[in-house]
């Protein structure tokens, strides 16, 4: 073994010593890697990363947005405050469609 895989397996064996993984999130779970390995390799590595930031494309962003707008309409009974509510609904959908449009237009794609 080299002395950085060495180093690496000490720290490790310390820190389940100190209990340092005892309450980590889905501990116990089976791990789901089916999305993993359907990622083309080239792109996991990229994709773990921007994962690990919680990154998420600025379209994904939008409809999250707009999914919560229509929560907030629904709710709504000023008939002002939905207008202004509405016109930010339309707003976010047309950006996410000018950016399907132009990441389409990119890869060459036509719908």
């Amino acid at each position: 073994m080299f002395g950085l895989e060495k180093a690496v397996e000490d720290k490790i064996r310390q820190a389940m010593a100190e209990g340092k993984f005892d309450n980590l999130p889905g501990k116990g779970k089976p791990v789901d890697l089916e999305a993993y390995f359907q990622t083309p390799e080239y792109l996991r590595m990229a994709y773990s990363v921007l994962k690990s930031a919680d990154f998420v494309p600025q379209e994904v962003q939008l409809l999250k947005e707009i999914e919560a707008l229509r929560e907030q309409l629904a709710a709504c009974a000023d008939e002002k405050e939905r207008g202004r509510l509405t016109k930010a609904i339309n707003d976010k959908t047309l950006r996410v469609k000018i950016g399907m449009e132009s990441l389409n237009a990119r890869k060459g794609y036509d719908p």
